[in-house]
């Protein structure tokens, strides 16, 4: 017995339904009208002689029902109702995400900041219920996402990085890591809570314009914080290019001297800040399973309930009704609109009516 729908607002569709039929009905009737003041009555009696009107409204009542199971179907009616108890479990985790200009370089394609992206939501989708937040930086650090287990809000932020989300160019990984620990503070567990597994995970092509960081680690690590930390692009490294509006190479970033300024990526500040973080540095490079390896290493961290909620279940029901719309549909099909035997007919245009 259907107790609700889940989509119940879809059963206006059925007054639509009505309209149209209402409609089409009208029309047929006028054309029908039409069509007797062209031809007179024998004739059109001639021309209609192997149709059945009765079946064609039957067919128009076997649309109408097919359609109308097909709305129920989509409404999702719903019956019984179950409750099951769900635990949410994870670590919290921040993503500090360099949109310096370096990251522009074409070393790897399509770039270090779009293969970053791409390989990033891939990370978020396979880690699990974690608490992720979004940290862009270059020169500075600015949280553009709260923790959160929202993975699609967490990859419409990182799907919309460039390098003109942070207004300060450079590389500090100094700053990017002060703001990660204010995130943890503002965004994690209340004190009542047990104590929650924390990690960084830095994206960047690993050019630290800025000194201080190895510091800030050692600091984040005393607190429990582990740092894990995501390379991209090469060691014989590529120029930075500026693009026009359509994506074409215009010119190159030059330094003071006119020469076009070439970025490489060694990796060195990454491991030294991944091993002083307890965490663990990956070259990312297309099949190379860094992701995968990340992936792994971050399921090791001791896990954290989150969230404890009460879900309520309900049987779908909505089988049936799409069983009775294929039944009636197919009824609909095999039903012809000829009559089952012909007139016979006498004469010119002579109808038998017997």
């Amino acid at each position: 017995m259907v107790t609700k729908f889940s989509n119940p607002y879809l059963l206006n569709l059925i007054w639509v339904l009505i309209l149209f039929f209402v409609v089409v009905l009208f029309l047929y009737k006028n054309k029908i009208k039409k069509f007797k003041t062209v031809f007179n009555e024998k004739i059109y009696a001639f021309l209609t002689q192997n149709l059945s009107f009765n079946k064609k409204k039957i067919k128009w009542a076997l649309s109408f029902v097919t359609l109308v199971c097909m709305v129920f179907a989509l409404a999702r009616p719903q019956s019984g109702e179950k409750k099951s108890n769900i635990t949410s479990e994870g670590i919290e985790l921040v993503i500090l995400f360099d949109v310096s200009r370096s990251m522009l370089a074409e070393d790897i394609r399509p770039s270090r900041l779009e293969m970053a992206k791409k390989e990033v939501m891939k990370l978020i989708n396979s880690s699990g219920s974690h608490k992720v937040g979004v940290i862009a930086f270059a020169g500075s650090g600015i949280l553009l996402s709260p923790m959160t287990t929202d993975k699609s809000a967490i990859n419409m932020y990182i799907d919309s990085l460039n390098v003109n989300t942070v207004s300060t160019q450079g590389t500090e990984f100094k700053s990017a890591l002060l703001t990660a620990k204010d995130a943890f503070k503002r965004g994690g567990a209340d004190k009542n809570e047990s104590v929650v597994t924390q990690a960084i995970i830095i994206v960047s092509d690993g050019e630290d314009n800025e000194p201080g960081a190895l510091k800030v680690a050692e600091e984040l690590v005393a607190g429990g914080i582990h740092i894990f930390a995501l390379g991209f692009g090469t060691e014989e490294g590529a120029k930075i290019p500026i693009k026009d509006k359509y994506g074409n190479t215009k010119t190159y970033y030059r330094t003071k001297s006119g020469q076009p300024v070439v970025t490489k990526t060694k990796g060195t500040v990454l491991k030294n800040l991944a091993e002083k973080g307890k965490g663990s540095y990956y070259p990312v490079d297309y099949g190379n399973g860094a992701i995968e390896a990340m992936v792994k290493d971050i399921k090791k961290l001791e896990q954290t309930e989150f969230e404890t909620a009460d879900l309520t279940v309900y049987d779908e029901n909505f089988q049936i009704f799409l069983l009775f719309a294929l039944l009636f549909a197919m009824i609909e099909i095999l039903l012809g609109e000829k009559k089952n035997k012909g007139r016979l007919w006498r004469g010119r245009f002579e109808v038998n009516k017997n």
